[in-house]
């Protein structure tokens, strides 16, 4: 197994840098997810498509020439964004909770559909109650495209839990149809379809009488379930309400991040264990005064038949909420075999918000590091399935999203202000790199 050091060495080369708008900086403390990029098929060549905190969308040529932009009279923030069909999808945080479908080459809306129907309109108009579209992928049923939208929407209750969530997995045509539905009263935090099956991944499960399990696997014809499983089918315990972090399909089955137990599973398409693999597990580490049990939740993973990448985020303690120690596992990517064996470890620096991918390359963008606060980590980083890191460049502020494709990336760069430097790092803005 290799091991590679946090140095970045800023040899993704630069083809563009887009100024997208004014933003209020982030600060120390994640502020959660506020844009979104996708590289898609433009008509002269590939186009990045930025969504900002306004709504807009905005689309750029691999010159760094604007090619069209929509900027809506009302609309939440554009946290996820992936290419169907001869558009874009775009799903917003906000009161609506949209789910909106742009052409390609005017960035012209087609149709729009608000999920608040479903989920439910916000029980407060702040940022965490806001009804969010988590995450989408797209394959096809039999020959036509399809895109699978996961929507979710918290609130405060009171019995049988004080936490609620009100949640939807859609599966939308192309011309907007919604061909089937399903919700759950739980956190759904990410999606994937291949093969003629969708898995959503839950997160939270606050009521177990409602739902308990934090892999829901689904035919994509028809909304079928086929599966679940959660965490607490292979390990000793109770999971708790945190479930899995992110899932993969593989024609083997899927591959997720446990938060459960800090662990990385491997499924068989039936649900049988193929590997499982520790990835930031407990361990105890020396401060001042004494020593604290820390932890690290893998929060990302992305899989094919050729193996399987996992990035792990922030310390944790065991007791309480703050430490001075530090996980030797956070903030790593992890390459695994197809049989579970650890191929390579990397750092990336600074927490991942989410990451690119285009089958066997995986681009990682670092946002801050809420705890050191070190902004020399901040940076876009494109790491390869089977062999490591293979290229990096470090930003002025924090790289809050990423895309890649056909040896492009695109990264959102978005200002910070540490609380304890009071110095604005960086800009709201669009970089184009080549691999």
């Amino acid at each position: 197994m290799t091991t590679t050091d946090p140095t970045v060495d800023d040899d993704l080369t630069p083809t563009a840098t887009v100024p997208l708008a004014e933003v209020d900086p982030a600060r120390s403390r994640h502020a959660g997810r506020r844009s979104a990029v996708a590289l898609v098929d433009g008509a002269d060549g590939p186009l990045a498509v930025a969504g900002l905190a306004d709504g807009s969308l905005v689309a750029v040529g691999p010159d760094g020439d604007e090619r069209w932009r929509h900027v809506p009279e009302m609309a939440g923030s554009v946290v996820t964004l992936v290419p169907f069909g001869n558009g874009v999808l775009a799903g917003e945080r906000g009161a609506a909770g949209t789910v909106r479908y742009h052409d390609t080459a005017t960035g012209d809306p087609r149709w729009r559909h608000e999920a608040a129907t479903d989920v439910g309109a916000p029980q407060r108009e702040s940022r965490f109650y806001l009804p969010f579209v988590v995450s989408a992928a797209t394959t096809t049923v039999d020959g036509e495209p399809r895109a699978f939208v996961a929507v979710r929407r918290y609130e405060r209750t009171g019995e049988p839990s004080p936490r609620q969530f009100e949640s939807v997995v859609y599966a939308f045509t192309p011309d907007g149809t919604v061909a089937w539905r399903q919700a759950a009263a739980a956190s759904p935090i990410a999606v994937d379809a291949a093969g003629g099956r969708v898995a959503v991944a839950y997160n939270r499960c606050p009521d177990p009488e409602a739902h308990d399990d934090g892999l829901v696997v689904l035919e994509a014809a028809d909304g079928t379930e086929r599966l679940r499983w959660d965490p607490a089918d292979a390990m000793a315990g109770p999971p708790g309400q945190r479930r899995v972090g992110d899932v993969s399909l593989t024609p083997d089955g899927p591959v997720l991040a446990s938060h459960a137990d800090y662990r990385g599973y491997a499924l068989g398409r039936e649900g049988d264990v193929r590997w499982r693999l520790d990835l930031a597990r407990p361990v105890e580490r020396a401060v001042e005064g004494g020593s604290d049990t820390v932890y690290a939740y893998p929060n990302h993973v992305h899989a094919t038949a050729m193996g399987a990448l996992l990035v792990t985020g922030n310390t944790y303690p065991e007791d309480g909420r703050e430490t001075a120690a530090r996980h030797p596992r956070e903030h790593t990517a992890v390459g695994v075999d197809p049989d579970g064996t650890e191929r390579w470890t990397a750092s990336v620096g600074g927490f991942a918000t989410g990451i690119g991918t285009d089958g066997t390359h995986v681009a990682v963008p670092a946002s801050q590091h809420f705890r050191d606060r070190d902004a020399t980590t901040h940076a876009v980083q494109q790491v390869a399935l089977a062999e490591g890191p293979t290229g990096a460049r470090t930003t002025d502020g924090i790289a809050t999203c990423a895309a890649t494709a056909d040896g492009l990336v695109a990264a959102v760069e978005e200002p910070v202000v540490y609380h304890d430097e009071g110095v604005e790092h960086g800009a709201y803005r669009l970089h184009l790199f080549e691999a």
